[in-house]
């Protein structure tokens, strides 16, 4: 028995010996990789750990400090003093601060200044209550790929060359002048994500977005003029608060509209006019619930460029469908997505009576994929939406339904589908 003791002993042991030289025998730059994901706080106990780690925290090329305000201030400050005295001609790849409602001061100007000259990649800063100003290197930072800010001032620079730049947001974010703005987008020629959030809904003054490379934009409370050829995805606020004047003719767009009451029917023409070049369109459920109210008394709705069409509509607002099938007449790609409604008291809501008595032109005449996606529980309509699309669609090519049933409820599923009448004998119909 004591022999046997004693193995188990010197089995353990080894057994611990071999797991920590795994540990050891890392390439550096593989644990800097790995802790470079973590919050720095965590990064440096890791110091403890063993003498094979003592001094690698200082090697990760990435700061992420979060202020907590139940702390204190002082000791905050004083952790950063360190890390950035730590190795000043460090690389450091990328910081993200956060400053929520800090209660002393801090010198926010030259620690975005040394992270600018040492390289920085990615700059996320949420300053509340700060009114230190973004030092002005930030324009001239040559490796900048993503640029984030909450809060702060941004000082208006005479010249910026942002090579690298593609992601910018800006969130509550003050400025002298639209021209600041103007500057810094025009000066990012690879920019492809631009994030504009600003403080008030009233101002009239108009800023400038003009750049041959973004595909996304998302602006509120802010009044803009876009002239983005390449323009994928649009997301606005409660009003109409921009203007197009080049959007590419083959452009894919995505468009959210974050629209409030009744006086969304003001813009809805303005908005169908921007959007009439496109063929690729992804239109949220909010948007078309706008479309189905203007058209009760304005003129019947036409997109008469789209090809390809994503729409993603509530159970109960499914009775737009017949409209938007009507409104795109040259429609070769269908993918309708029944999503939960946000609102509670539609979501109780009967189930719509859709009217399929008519046959929509391209339903005959263009459409030859149609895509049917529910993350939602069961529809009672389900299967007399199949059975009209597949009836009446004479060159339809593809049919594909990711819908989920319990297994018995599937086999019912996929035997009624397989006996309907179909208007055209190529199509196939797959079930995800």
């Amino acid at each position: 028995m004591v022999g046997r003791k004693k193995t188990t002993k010197i089995c353990d042991k080894a057994s611990h010996e071999e797991e920590e030289d795994r540990i050891s025998q890392l390439p550096e730059s593989l644990i800097s990789e790995i802790l470079y994901h973590l919050p720095t706080k965590d990064v440096v106990t890791t110091s403890v750990l063993s003498t094979r780690w003592r001094n690698l925290w200082q090697s990760v090329p990435g700061l992420d400090l979060d202020y907590v305000p139940s702390s204190q201030f002082d000791d905050f400050v004083s952790f950063v003093e360190k890390l950035f005295n730590s190795n000043r001609e460090s690389w450091i790849r990328k910081l993200r601060l956060n400053l929520r409602r800090p209660s002393g001061t801090f010198d926010l100007t030259s620690r975005v200044d040394a992270v600018t000259r040492r390289r920085v990649q990615h700059l996320d800063v949420t300053c509340y209550c700060i009114s230190d100003p973004i030092p002005l290197s930030i324009y001239t930072c040559e490796t900048l790929v993503h640029l984030r800010l909450q809060s702060g001032f941004l000082p208006s620079p005479d010249f910026v060359s942002l090579p690298r730049l593609k992601f910018i947001h800006l969130e509550c974010v003050s400025y002298s002048d639209e021209s600041t703005l103007e500057k810094l987008i025009s000066g990012s020629p690879v920019l492809e994500d631009l994030t504009l959030i600003g403080f008030s809904t009233h101002t009239e003054k108009v800023t400038q977005v003009r750049s041959h490379s973004l595909k996304r934009i998302h602006i509120r409370q802010l009044r803009v003029v876009i002239d983005a050829p390449l323009l994928q995805c649009l997301k606005i606020g409660t009003i109409k608060n921009y203007d197009i004047v080049n959007l590419g003719f083959f452009t894919k767009l995505d468009i959210d509209v974050e629209f409030v009451g009744h006086s969304s029917s003001y813009y809805i023409p303005d908005i169908l006019t921007d959007i009439s070049k496109v063929r690729d369109l992804v239109i949220g459920n909010a948007f078309w619930q706008d479309i189905f109210l203007y058209s009760k008394s304005g003129p019947v709705l036409q997109f008469r460029n789209l090809s390809r069409l994503n729409a993603r509509l509530s159970k109960s607002d499914l009775e737009l469908l017949p409209l938007i099938l009507e409104s795109c007449t040259k429609l070769e790609s269908l993918t309708l997505e029944l999503v939960k409604d946000k609102s509670k008291s539609r979501e109780k809501k009967k189930n719509p009576n859709v009217m399929f008595s008519t046959v929509p032109q391209c339903l005959v005449t263009s459409l030859k994929f149609v895509e049917l996606k529910r993350s939602i529980p069961g529809y009672e309509e389900e299967i007399k939406l199949i059975r009209y699309l597949l009836k009446n669609s004479t060159i339809l090519e593809k049919l594909r339904l990711n819908v989920y049933y319990s297994k018995k409820a599937m086999c019912d599923f996929l035997k009624e589908v397989v006996a309907m009448p179909r208007g055209s004998t190529a199509c196939e119909v797959l079930v995800l």
